[in-house]
């Protein structure tokens, strides 16, 4: 039985789709359990063995972490290619929870005995969720592109409720009671975004439920047993590394960085190549390019709140505020909720300049949202130059995420609009796949940067990444107009 074709904009709320709720819900649950696990991490890693922890060094910690995110972001690619080709983007989308649920329960269970298995399973889950989730967000609004912006930043609100949320319960848990029940609070989030998404599907219709462009029986023969040789390929490098190899950490830290570099490059070389006869689609994904260029260098630094930036929390900042103390990881809390707050805001902003004809190009909003973030390493120049003399007041950090939060609203939700417009459009999840590769290249290259973290020192290190972001920003505002041009946006 074929599902009933469905009308978004049949049942609304405040001129959004309904549906938008089931899905705003379901990611906030999710994003409970990613941030939540992400908010303790790296002090789980360096804490030593004695606390229950994992007693590495900060720098080594960072790497893992860098490459743990980057990982992240990467696996969006093939999970978009999922949901468009084989499975659809709404089972692709319950299919990637389980597993992300699964590797927070290894986690919870085994603790860092089983850190990498968990990774490798949240890796894994969140790819083939993360893309596909979006996919659908940006169907809701097929018919009503005018509404897409202010779609993805309620969207985007739903995201840091449970990102705000997590930090706070998670981190609370695992720093004072036992980083294993921090960990099991993860997982528990995860599953409640499952209950939530499987009740919430019932009254989509074809939403998502069938892939845009399925593989016939002879790209489904071919394409899996080129599956099965990279799956027994890669298990072949593991076994070699465990037994024979033994390379360092390092090199793998950075083979995996060129990997995540060189598959956008392949991805928008292959696209540009086959929208050659296709003059204005090929403009568009032009324009995503730069785009996607900007957005890897804002996450390069907006992502150093999970390693370097929370590092500096743990070991440098005085946490207390109103004479109350409280665990470095609450720091991650902040920028969620002042995205809560801010996002309505935004989401109004973009709504009345867009009915006016007054609302600026997405190249000027990137430009505002690099130019923040280089700002806010400005700020932990003067935090760390403070910290010499001993450790610095909460409201340095809380000043550096309020910055940042501004910045984040001028270039996240937009992009993810501006990804679902600029697509081919037979392969929208594939394409959001590759954005949130942006993520993925700004994270493995600000991974390679942490490991200057001890060496530059802390004011030479912030202010080497507030100059990257800075000169970022004088690039996209002076290619803003001719992208103009390319696109009319």
């Amino acid at each position: 039985m074929s599902a009933v074709p469905f009308d978004p904009f049949a049942r609304t709320l405040f001129g959004q789709p309904r549906t938008l709720i089931t899905l705003c819900l379901t990611e906030m649950w999710e994003r409970f359990s990613y941030y939540g696990m992400r908010a303790l991490l790296v002090l789980f890693m360096i804490a030593p063995t004695s606390e229950g922890g994992m007693g590495m060094s900060a720098v080594e910690a960072a790497g893992i972490y860098a490459v743990y995110v980057s990982l992240v972001y990467l696996t969006p690619l093939p999970g978009g290619w999922i949901g468009d080709r084989v499975l659809g983007p709404r089972r692709t989308v319950f299919v990637g929870g389980a597993v992300i649920a699964a590797g927070h329960i290894v986690l919870a269970i085994m603790g860092g005995s089983g850190l990498f298995l968990a990774l490798f399973l949240i890796i894994i889950g969140t790819g083939l969720l993360k893309p596909n989730m979006t996919a659908m967000v940006g169907a809701l609004y097929a018919s009503r592109r005018d509404l897409s912006d202010a779609g993805f930043s309620i969207y985007y609100m739903g995201i840091n409720l449970g990102a705000f949320l997590s930090p706070l319960v998670c981190g609370y848990l695992g720093q004072e009671v036992s980083w294993e029940l921090g960990f099991g609070a993860a997982a528990v989030g995860m599953i409640l975004a499952l209950v939530q998404y499987g009740i919430g599907t019932r009254g989509m219709g074809d939403l998502g439920a069938k892939p845009e462009n399925p593989l016939n029986h002879a790209e489904r023969r071919r394409y899996g047993i080129g599956a099965a040789i990279g799956l027994l390929a890669a298990v072949g490098v593991v076994l070699l590394d465990l037994f024979v190899l033994h390379v360092s950490a390092n090199v793998i830290e950075l083979a995996i960085t060129l990997v995540i570099l060189l598959v956008p490059i392949a991805w928008f070389t292959r696209t540009l190549r086959a929208e050659r006869g296709n003059t204005e689609q090929r403009n568009r994904v032009l324009v995503l390019l730069v785009l996607f260029c900007a957005a890897a260098v804002f996450w390069l630094v907006y992502d150093q709140a999970g390693s370097t930036v929370a590092i500096f929390a743990q070991e440098d900042t005085r946490n207390t505020v109103f004479g109350l103390d409280f665990p470095s990881s609450w720091f991650q809390s902040v920028n969620p909720l002042l995205i809560i707050a801010l996002a309505p805001v935004m989401a109004i902003i973009w709504t009345a300049l867009g009915v006016r004809g007054k609302q600026p190009g997405t190249a000027y909003k990137f430009a505002g949202g690099l130019l923040l973030v280089a700002v806010s390493m400005g700020v932990m120049v003067f935090a760390a130059q403070a910290a010499i003399d001993g450790k610095v007041a909460a409201m340095w950090l809380i000043a550096v995420f309020a910055i940042q939060t501004v910045g984040e609203l001028m270039l996240s939700p937009v992009g993810m609009a501006a990804a679902t417009r600029l697509s081919p459009p037979d392969r929208v999840s594939q394409t959001l796949g590759v954005w949130f590769l942006a993520t993925s290249v700004g994270d493995a290259i600000g991974g390679r940067l942490a490991q200057f973290y001890d060496s530059l020192g802390q004011t030479a290190f912030f202010g080497m990444l507030g100059l990257i972001a800075l000169v970022a920003t004088f690039v996209v505002l002076a290619l803003a107009r001719p992208l103009g041009r390319l696109v009319q946006d």
